[in-house]
């Protein structure tokens, strides 16, 4: 359903009568196109006090191709990265300050902020106090910002940027176009190469559940993009979209009940050379209030949602059909963060995709070579939220930094980050493709 109030804002009329009345102005969001493929201008260099490593984020930005530039160069940039890495106590965070505050203005409509830090340190609690304020200040300037831009914070091991290259690609891209104040940790782990960054995926194979429709349908076209060999799979119900689906981008059509007890079997069989893969989409909702949820409406969502991701995956890691260098991405959702009225049974399958992610990402990456990591989607117009009621359907909308619902292919971008090979040292994160929503953390 399109967003009339989007197309309201962005005329001359709409523009002063909702500015008149004070309320939200969202800006129209550049997303990837092959026309569209890269931001709209530079790329300003920032540092905030003396950086962990010199030099090594400037190298890092050298890598992606985009055009870097120093502060006096800058009149309207299309991003600003900041190497905050070496912000060691509170005195030190007027460094900050003092690099943003003269620029932030400048910054182009739907630009992008990135600021580089680093992990709070356990054993110095003032460099754990200052490197854990740059959550504070990411996450509020995100909200203050406007106009279609976004801010993140990217949590780099100093001396080992490298291994940021494809978060600080998608970051600094219109594919992260509705990810807003998000915090993503980069470990050490060196990535795998990638031969063509407009074919990351060539040469791998991928499974994405629920992929008849909606937003596993986005992720699978997104990944097929990419270059990825591909597996459909949806429900038997579903079959005839499901081959409709496949049918468009050249892969292969698996109709399988993910809840049957040889579900993870069958999947095998489908990909005798392995998979390099995996992302768990399907899913259900049965919403009630508790106290008027019967218990196979409860039964239902937790099996589909979360207990055939935890077989399925078990048996496939231990079988080795992951190949090593495999990727499992999840789909999680705010609602598991914050929780949603009459989905106690979704939000707790959700938040099970949470643990599921942070328990098992060191133990595949270690035991299998294969990294875990979850989406976790806000409102993202679907055939479903468009049938939510107006008024609710709006609160949906606004309630974000963003001041709009986002798109099944924001998903699919972030899933597809997630999967390449360069994002080895992208592990057990969980990132929310929601705008920033004003619900949970």
């Amino acid at each position: 359903m399109a967003d009339r109030y989007l197309h309201l804002t962005g005329t001359a009329p709409g523009r002063f009568l909702t500015r008149r009345l004070g309320l939200p102005q969202p800006a129209p969001l550049r997303r990837w196109s092959l026309e569209t493929p890269t931001l709209d201008g530079p790329v300003l260099h920032l540092t905030a006090g003396e950086p962990a490593v010199p030099g090594e984020v400037g190298e890092l930005l050298a890598r992606l191709g985009l055009p870097v530039v120093e502060r006096e160069q800058a009149s309207r940039p299309a991003g600003i990265v900041v190497d905050a890495t070496g912000i060691a106590s509170a005195t030190g965070l007027a460094a900050l300050h003092a690099a943003l505050h003269p620029v932030v203005r400048s910054l182009a409509r739907g630009g992008r902020i990135v600021v580089l830090g680093t992990a709070p340190s356990p054993e110095d609690h003032h460099q754990a106090a200052a490197q854990q304020a740059l959550e504070g200040f990411v996450r509020s300037l995100g909200k203050e910002i406007g106009r279609g831009a976004t801010v993140q914070l990217v949590r780099i091991v100093p001396g080992a940027a490298a291994s940021a290259e494809s978060t600080l690609r998608f970051l600094l891209s219109p594919r992260s176009a509705y990810v807003s104040g998000q915090v993503v940790e980069v470990s050490g782990a060196a990535p795998d190469q990638v031969a063509d960054w407009f074919a990351p995926l060539s040469g791998r194979t991928a499974l994405v559940t629920g992929s008849a429709r909606g937003i596993g349908e986005a992720v699978a076209s997104v990944l097929a993009r990419d270059g990825a060999r591909l597996i459909c799979l949806d429900v038997p119900q579903a079959e005839d979209e499901l081959v409709r689906t496949a049918d468009r981008l050249g892969a292969t059509a698996l109709a399988l009940d993910i809840t049957a007890p040889d579900a993870a079997e069958r999947i095998a069989a489908a990909v005798p050379d392995g998979l390099d893969v995996l992302v768990h989409n399907a899913g259900i909702t049965r919403d009630r209030r508790l106290a008027n949820m019967a218990a196979d409406r409860w039964a239902s969502v937790i099996d589909v949602n979360l207990d055939s991701v935890l077989r399925t995956t078990d048996a496939l890691l231990k079988g080795g059909t992951l190949n090593r260098g495999g990727r499992i991405v999840a789909t999680a959702s705010i609602a598991g963060i914050a929780g949603n009225n009459g989905q106690t049974n979704y939000a707790a399958s959700k938040a099970g995709i949470i643990g599921l992610v942070r328990s098992l990402a060191p133990r595949a990456a270690a035991e299998h070579g294969v990294t875990v990591n979850a989406v976790a989607p806000g409102f993202i117009e679907t055939k479903m939220t468009a049938a939510v009621p107006l008024f609710i359907r709006e609160a949906g909308r606004r309630m974000n930094s963003l001041s709009q619902g986002g798109l099944p292919v924001d998903v699919a971008e972030t899933t597809a980050w997630f999967a390449q090979p360069a994002s080895t040292a992208v592990n057990g994160q969980v990132v929310r493709v929601c705008g920033q929503s004003l619900l949970g953390a």
